[in-house]
């Protein structure tokens, strides 16, 4: 049982990290030109706050995420080159890598928290 939880959580990290190695390759002029449009969709798709099925609607919610991601990254996998992928990979676990800011994190939480409380305000008048 745990040897199948690992693998489940290894696949999800190495599926955050394909997203983003993806994202880095629609935005890279040395991917093929089909690569590059699949990669950026998927990669959009899969960063989106926006689900294609809102996840809210039961068992279907969830099926858009099961499916069309992991095909989608599937794809876009084998349309790039595979030495390309294997620095794509590398920048992406370099940028996963970095320091994160909490104090960053923090200031946008408060703006986003002043953004709503003036936005409420605004419509209560």
């Amino acid at each position: 049982m745990v040897n199948w939880i690992e693998r489940v959580k290894r696949g999800a990290w190495r599926l955050k990290s394909d997203v983003l190695a993806l994202w880095i390759a629609a935005r890279s002029h040395l991917t093929p030109l089909a690569a590059r449009l699949t990669a950026g969709a998927v990669a959009a798709y899969a960063l989106s706050p926006i689900d294609l099925i809102p996840d809210f609607i039961p068992i279907v919610g969830y099926l858009d995420d099961l499916l069309i991601l992991p095909f989608g990254i599937a794809l876009a996998i084998r349309l790039i080159p595979p030495p390309l992928l294997r620095r794509f990979r590398a920048e992406a676990a370099a940028r996963s890598e970095r320091p994160r800011s909490y104090v960053a994190a923090a200031l946008i939480a408060i703006l986003w928290v002043l953004a709503g409380v003036a936005t409420v305000a605004w419509v209560w008048r």
